[in-house]
């Protein structure tokens, strides 16, 4: 019997990293047909060597594009490593790493789902997640979407009372500001230790920027943070929060308060929905959900989110659903309609829903849960998971 049980259940795993390694070579394969202009992991090169030239962090473009930096200090800080690599081993580099960062956040959003990892699910699943539009821009830009979204969700969705529980949060705040939404959602939760965490967390990375880079520090602050315009044009297709649906559907360089308005009361709602969700992990989603919706730009490869929401409809048997929004994901809707130059701004009715595939599902998803309520929805054994849990934290303390 041993001997049979090794042959039926090898299969599967190997199968399963023989799917892993063919979609990594089809990548690398693409790559090197295409290119790998890793623009974004060029920027972060150049921020690292502004660090350790002691140049001016935020007086520089680079790229044919002419990106500058965007980010805060502290995350310039550490891209300074990136600086002493030469550009072909950088871009290796972040191509092996995102793919690892891929197959980490696959099995933290298994956990987070509460499916069973079972032998090759893993892999599997990060061969497939690979072509996910989020995910494929990610691997191409080289950027750190993958990263923090795995501080994020490590952190949020460890045990009550871990030590240090916030800390992740705090850092990936502390890298890109976005994710701070969240230490919100924790306040709403009533969750203050893990709140007071992420928030000191976050002022020690404001802190070391300070006192490594006192001039930049200040020129974000007080300059660079409230320039939308630095980040790119917020009503390109691809921007996919409020703020680009707005600028595209009204035809407008600047909605105003026809995205500052409705993006204030997502805002409200979601933090609302996800503090009083069913589950740690649809509490994460509507986070996550509420702060790409909710940001002046997200750009396309900001929404990897939607690996951990596969996981979760996958783990609440929404199997049809789940193929839906994966082949939401895998679609690209938004780059088959006309965005060269200015067209962005020209769309007809009937393309607009193709040029904001994110934000409109996201926005669903939101209305979804509205409508749901608190406890209802979830599949048998869902609910039966979130019972036990419940069981166990009242038990355990």
């Amino acid at each position: 019997m041993p001997s049979r049980q090794v042959t039926v259940g090898a299969p599967p795993v190997v199968g399963a990293w023989l799917l892993l390694a063919l979609s990594c070579t089809a990548l690398a394969a693409l790559c090197a047909v295409r290119g790998l202009p890793m623009a974004d992991a060029v920027v972060y090169r150049a921020e690292g060597a502004a660090v350790a030239g002691g140049r001016d962090l935020y007086g520089f473009t680079v790229t044919e594009w002419d990106l500058p930096a965007t980010y805060p200090p502290f995350a310039a800080l550490l891209f300074v490593p990136a600086a002493w690599l030469p550009l072909p081993v950088l871009k290796a580099a972040f191509l092996v790493g995102n793919t690892a960062l891929l197959a980490l956040l696959t099995r933290l959003s298994l956990t987070c789902a509460g499916l069973p990892r079972r032998p090759g699910a893993v892999p599997a699943a990060t061969a497939l997640f690979l072509w996910l539009e989020p995910v494929f821009q990610t691997v191409l830009f080289g950027q750190v979407n993958l990263a923090l979204a795995c501080l994020v969700l490590w952190d949020l969705t460890r045990p009550d009372g871990a030590p240090g529980k916030g800390a992740a949060l705090g850092v990936a705040a502390g890298i890109k500001l976005t994710p701070a939404l969240f230490i919100a959602y924790l306040v709403l939760a009533r969750r203050p230790r893990e709140a007071a965490t992420a928030t000191a967390a976050l002022a020690g990375t404001v802190l070391v920027g300070a006192l490594a880079l006192p001039a930049a520090s200040v020129d974000f602050f007080t300059r660079r943070l409230y320039e939308t315009e630095r980040v790119g044009k917020a009503w390109i297709v691809d921007n996919q929060s409020l703020q680009g649906l707005a600028a595209r559907v009204l035809h407008t360089l600047d909605p105003g308060p026809a995205w500052l308005l409705p993006a204030a009361a997502v805002a409200a709602a979601g933090l609302w929905l996800a503090a009083r969700a069913a589950t740690p992990a649809r509490a994460v989603l509507l986070a996550a959900g509420t702060a790409l919706l909710v940001s002046p730009i997200s750009w396309s490869h900001h929404w990897v989110w939607c690996v951990p929401l596969l996981a979760v409809l996958a783990a609440e048997r929404r199997y049809r659903l789940a193929a839906a929004v994966a082949a939401l994901f895998t679609a690209r809707t938004l780059w088959l309609v006309p965005h060269q130059g200015d067209r962005d701004l020209h769309l007809p009715w009937w393309q607009q829903p193709l040029a904001a595939p994110y934000p409109l599902l996201g926005l669903l998803l939101l209305l979804t849960a509205a409508a749901a309520g608190p406890a209802s929805g979830l599949r048998p054994r869902t609910r039966a998971a979130a019972r036990a849990a419940a069981g166990s934290r009242g038990a355990g303390g």
